[in-house]
């Protein structure tokens, strides 16, 4: 008798720690500042900003673009030939489009960016994006490593010229293509990756600290970073933002959250993590190790970390990459994956929309 009930008691307890281990935290009301929130990413990540800034476009006041192409680079078919599928350019023309090349790289191999930018005021007559005029007092920090082989820098040339073309002044864009960087987000770490390298998890030492440089020139002038943090890093319960089974969207993402940002109005500043840099991959590295947290630390930010993982089939996204090319609608058309109806760039605003709004207890009279 006895030992069933100690057998039951410990099948109690095993119930009640994964019950336990199985809840997850919601993502917090914070009254965050409603005009003065920004995004920015890497490689695919970088793609998904470049996508989320113009779509989004009234809401966001800048973007941080490090190896990424133009808005939409993936239709980029002046041609209209039907065989050049978004998937194929996403591929070739907005990564690497001269790599097997033995004719030399001319221009037309490269994303045009006069039909982006034609192309992007068209989709916002149609509202399937925000007007682009809202872009023209935006900052825009954008980067290209010179030793990057995985999106190269004629690539991400086309990203400046694709914003330049729709009135952001010069001033306002920050374009780095001088540093001899691999494919990878860049610190001053010195326990990080060779800057010159392109390897996993890529995140390189190029002594230069790219977070902060990003939110400096899309916020202006910063407090120096945090030497410990004050804040507290939430994994919070991301399935709650998205239903559709496409997205790739893991179920668990991370809101970094300055301790006077408990109390106080902060800027909201969304992270996009690159291809094999989701967290069900290389765990909380690129949230905690590409110098974010300790940034926004000083300077009243709050900083959300949507995350995506791999998913094999349906849809089929083997690397954990951010949909620019149209997977979400399994790589069919209508595609939607630039639009503002595109299912992660819906699930990102939501996730916006909560960290801006009233807790509840604001509310209350």
């Amino acid at each position: 008798m006895i030992k069933e009930l100690r057998i039951t008691i410990a099948l109690l307890f095993i119930s009640l720690s994964t019950t336990v281990l199985a809840t997850q935290t919601e993502l917090p009301a914070l009254n965050a500042l409603p005009n003065e929130t920004s995004i920015s990413g890497l490689s695919s990540g970088a793609f998904m900003a470049a996508q989320f800034h113009v779509a989004y476009s009234k809401d966001l006041v800048g973007a941080g673009i490090v190896a990424g192409g133009p808005w939409n680079c993936a239709s980029n078919n002046p041609f209209s030939n039907p065989f050049i599928t978004p998937i194929l350019n996403a591929t070739t023309t907005c990564m690497n489009p001269c790599k097997n090349s033995i004719v030399g790289c001319p221009s037309i191999m490269y994303p045009d960016s006069d039909f982006l930018v034609d192309l992007a005021k068209d989709t916002a007559d149609s509202d399937e994006i925000d007007a682009v005029d809202n872009l023209k007092d935006d900052k825009v920090y954008i980067f290209s490593g010179a030793s990057d082989k995985t999106v190269v820098t004629g690539v991400v040339d086309t990203t400046a010229e694709f914003y330049q073309k729709l009135g952001v002044s010069d001033d306002h864009i920050l374009y780095n293509n001088r540093i001899n960087a691999g494919h990878a987000f860049i610190t001053t770490d010195k326990n990080d990756t060779l800057c010159d390298k392109t390897q996993e998890p890529f995140i390189n030492n190029c002594d230069i600290p790219q977070a902060q440089r990003i939110l400096e020139h899309i916020y202006g002038d910063q407090n120096p970073a945090a030497k410990k943090l004050s804040g507290e890093l939430i994994e919070f319960n991301q399935s709650a933002f998205f239903d559709s089974p496409l997205t790739s969207m893991d179920e668990t993402a991370f809101v970094y959250i300055p301790e006077n940002c408990r109390a106080e109005q902060c800027k909201v500043h969304v992270s996009v993590h690159g291809c094999e840099q989701g967290v069900s991959v290389i765990g909380t590295t690129y949230v905690k190790e590409t110098g974010y947290l300790e940034a926004a630390d000083t300077n009243s930010t709050i900083v959300l970390f949507p995350q995506v993982k791999k998913s094999m089939l349906s849809p089929m996204n083997p690397n954990g990459c951010w949909d620019f090319w149209g997977y979400s609608t399994n790589n069919l058309p209508p595609y939607n994956y630039y639009s503002k109806d595109a299912p992660q760039m819906v699930a990102i605003n939501k996730m916006i929309a909560r960290l801006i709004s009233k807790p509840l207890h604001l509310t209350q009279k």
